[in-house]
């Protein structure tokens, strides 16, 4: 006798929802398999990016170190040739008083002053690695002689940015050294140590005090 039907069919949908149900937990599982791959991918390309941006910031970081060292070294160049410049102009006037015209010399005098002291300083304030640099590395070690200097030199191109404005005309015999006077004064003789000394004295003495202040700077702190 054969079983009803619905007693035949019972035991065959029991069948397939077990079917269906083990292919759909391998269906998680394989799409969870998939996710969890997929999240380890993400990580590890991540991961990757990380170091790589660590990578990058650490070169650009050298980068702009060297370019601010080179800069830096650009910089107090062409600040040490436009004084250089500016010297030149005051002792062309001194050799021949007759091309002497205060307002430029003035403005040589006023670009020294602009340039030494504490801007002086400044630009020589930590060592640099930039083969375009002169500078010597006792600079740092002996960092109150050298911003002693540059102080020097800013003193002696205010007292000749006085001169000038004390001298609009032609250059007056007050602005030059007298015959035989002595050369004394800054680094090779006795320090000048006050303003009203400076402007006692004639603008071409100051001057020579400058340049010696320059040749003692360059002996002692540049590199050749």
């Amino acid at each position: 006798m054969r079983p009803p039907p619905d007693r035949r069919i019972r035991p065959l949908a029991a069948q397939i929802k077990t079917d269906i149900r083990s292919r759909h937990r391998i269906s998680v599982q394989h799409h969870g398999h998939q996710i969890q791959t997929a999240s380890s991918m993400r990580l590890t390309a991540d991961i990757s990016k990380l170091g790589l941006f660590a990578f990058m910031a650490a070169v650009l970081m050298t980068a702009a170190m060297v370019s601010a060292e080179e800069d830096i070294v650009a910089i107090r160049q062409a600040d040490m040739k436009a004084m250089a410049a500016a010297a030149k102009t005051i002792s062309g006037m001194f050799k021949d008083s007759t091309t002497y015209k205060a307002s430029e010399f003035q403005r040589a005098a006023d670009t020294i002053r602009d340039k030494s002291g504490g801007v002086l300083s400044a630009h020589f304030a930590s060592a640099t690695d930039s083969r375009q640099s002169k500078a010597g590395p006792n600079i740092l070690n002996e960092r109150d002689r050298f911003d002693r200097i540059a102080n020097d030199l800013r003193d002696y191109a205010v007292a000749l940015d006085a001169a000038a404005q004390k001298n609009p005309g032609p250059m007056t015999a007050s602005m030059r050294m007298k015959p035989g006077e002595a050369m004394g004064g800054g680094p090779f003789g006795t320090h000048v140590r006050n303003e009203h000394e400076l402007s006692a004295m004639p603008a071409e003495h100051a001057f020579h005090l400058m340049l010696q202040t320059c040749a003692t700077c360059h002996t002692r702190f540049r590199m050749e």
